[in-house]
């Protein structure tokens, strides 16, 4: 989708029409910015920009706050299109999702009519505009998808993959961020293109199997299904704070609360993980992540132990921005070790589906950790507040 949030909002108020508008936190505060217009884009703002900067930039903006129920609307509205034209939907956020159109022909017509059909519906149910990429598989149709917005439909036909990919940025291939860009480009690497020309083997020396993935993608080939019940590759939460934090009893206090919020999630999914991560944004953006991985846990508790360990061995000095903590490698629940050697484990868990049930029905805050009991009860913030999910 296009400008989702922002769409969204221009669409339900008539007066935000044409005029820049940033979906995100308080102006004033220190979150971030969920999406914007494409007036405010002609300003340089963008989304995860922090809110600060983006104000700066386009002080005469229109400001709002997210509604992320009435966007989950709006989203499902959407992905029942998609539904109605494949089976296999994949929907990978609010607004994105891969579509296997193979062996559809028969119920639309080709590919490319059934693409131009799916655009045409989503503007007739719900008056917004949709991007899209055409190609022989997901990584060069996500790339696709992206070069014409708004209202874009890029069509990539079989075998041209290498050539259409060639001209672009590295920055475009799945798992080229800021570090790793930098790291090709101390190789004269700035193109797809030039990865392409780059030896295999030297790739795959300098990174790893990274690098086999490298060359793999820029040359157009990924072999990865569209996958309808795809689970979720993690869960986490995160903390912008409204002052830098200094302070170690309310970053210890902060992961407690992430950890119960993690924990809940992952019962109510079934799934225990094995690896618990960190993040730490310090005062001047500069980011840092660790990583620890043991038995499965659902616990809470556990889950904060692990963390905290984790932040411990940092000895932070400097001012913190953001805290977060994430969960991965799952694993069903109820599997590991863990059950067997640890009896207080055992009971805990117990307590926490007690609790569960409890918080299902009178709401998340009915029965916490006394170390939570004196905080101030706190919304569950959307993308772009502080305090998100």
């Amino acid at each position: 989708m296009d400008a989702f949030y922002a769409s969204v909002e221009q669409r339900d108020r008539p007066e935000l029409r044409g005029r820049p508008v940033i979906v995100g936190a308080d102006p004033k505060g220190r979150g971030v910015v969920a999406a914007a217009s494409y007036e405010a884009r002609r300003y340089g703002v963008r989304s995860a920009m922090p809110i600060g900067r983006a104000a700066r930039l386009c002080p005469h903006a229109a400001f709002i706050r997210p509604d992320m129920e009435k966007y989950g609307r709006v989203s499902a509205e959407i992905m029942a299109i998609l539904d109605t034209f494949s089976p296999l939907v994949e929907a990978v956020s609010v607004d994105e999702a891969f579509i296997d159109l193979t062996g559809t022909d028969g119920l639309h017509g080709g590919p490319l009519q059934a693409v131009r059909r799916i655009k045409a519906r989503i503007v007739e149910r719900t008056r917004l505009t949709a991007s899209a990429g055409l190609a022989t598989n997901r990584f060069v149709a996500k790339v696709a998808s992206e070069l014409e917005k708004p209202d874009g439909l890029v069509v990539v036909p079989a075998g041209h993959e290498a050539s259409f990919l060639a001209p672009l940025e590295i920055e475009r291939i799945w798992g080229v961020g800021k570090v790793m860009a930098a790291e090709l480009r101390s190789l004269g690497v700035t193109t797809i293109g030039q990865l392409q020309a780059y030896p295999r083997q030297a790739l795959v020396r300098r990174f790893g199997r990274h690098g086999e993935s490298l060359h793999e993608l820029a040359f157009g080939r990924d072999e990865s299904p569209v996958e309808p019940f795809a689970p979720a590759k993690s869960m986490g939460a995160e903390n912008t704070f409204a002052v830098d934090c200094r302070d170690a009893g309310t970053l210890a206090t902060t992961l407690r609360e992430q950890a119960e919020r993690v924990g809940r999630e992952l019962r109510g999914e079934h799934l225990a993980a094995a690896r618990i991560t960190l993040k730490l944004r310090f005062a001047d953006f500069r980011t840092v992540t660790r990583a620890w991985t043991g038995e499965p846990t659902q616990d809470g508790l556990e889950i904060y132990r692990r963390a905290t360990a984790l932040l411990d061995r940092e000895h932070v000095t400097e001012p913190i921005r953001l805290i977060g903590l994430s969960s991965s490698s799952f694993q069903p629940e109820a599997t590991g070790q863990l059950p067997l050697l640890d009896a207080a484990a055992v009971r805990r868990e117990r307590l926490a589906r007690a609790t569960d049930a409890l918080a299902r029905r009178f709401g998340e805050d009915t029965i916490v950790p006394a170390a939570l009991a004196q905080k101030r009860p706190r919304r569950r913030g959307a993308p772009g507040e502080a305090d998100t999910v």
